[in-house]
């Protein structure tokens, strides 16, 4: 019993620093900081539908220099992954060519209400790009209006319908 109090405990603990952030109002991103080079499980949290109705999808953009991205299977949902091919393949991991690229993951299902919120996972494997910051353009649709989480503003400045996004920081090589 204290142990499923401090996992509820952690859990409001979670939500009510998302909402503190400013987050109230967005998709959000954890961790917002992740190594270059590497791979990462990163979580989109989805606090609120829109205007009071349900999320039934959730698109994702997966950024360019990111070529694996792996999402999370939810209960109630169902997943696509859309793919496009590379103008010339690159060198992966383990010495394999990579030609194609995760493009588009796109959850499907729910409902998920608006008084409720969840996240959606990813496993990614991030370009060696230390500095720059990786934005994950996210639609929210809903059963009455769609959320565009799709703003990259210019570094320093605030954008209205901001996209989540991952800093890259130097590796622990």
């Amino acid at each position: 019993m204290r142990a499923a109090a401090g996992w509820c405990a952690a859990l409001v603990a979670l939500a009510a620093g998302a909402m503190a952030s400013g987050a109230e109002a967005h998709v959000i991103v954890q961790p917002t900081e992740a190594p270059a080079d590497s791979y990462a499980q990163i979580t989109f949290v989805v606090p609120h539908g829109c205007a009071g109705s349900a999320t039934i999808a959730l698109r994702l953009r997966v950024p360019e220099g990111v070529l694996s991205a792996k999402p999370q299977m939810k209960p109630g949902w169902s997943v696509e992954i859309k793919t496009k091919d590379l103008a010339q393949p690159v060198a992966g991991p383990h010495g394999h060519s990579i030609s194609k690229a995760v493009e588009e993951i796109i959850w499907r299902g729910g409902p998920l209400p608006d008084d409720l919120f969840d996240s959606f996972g990813l496993i990614v494997r991030l370009p060696d790009r230390p500095g720059q910051r990786l934005a994950f353009p996210v639609v929210q649709e809903c059963e009455h209006g769609v959320a565009n989480w799709t703003e990259v503003p210019a570094e320093g400045r605030k954008a209205e319908y901001p996209a989540p996004a991952v800093r890259l920081k130097a590796g622990a090589h």
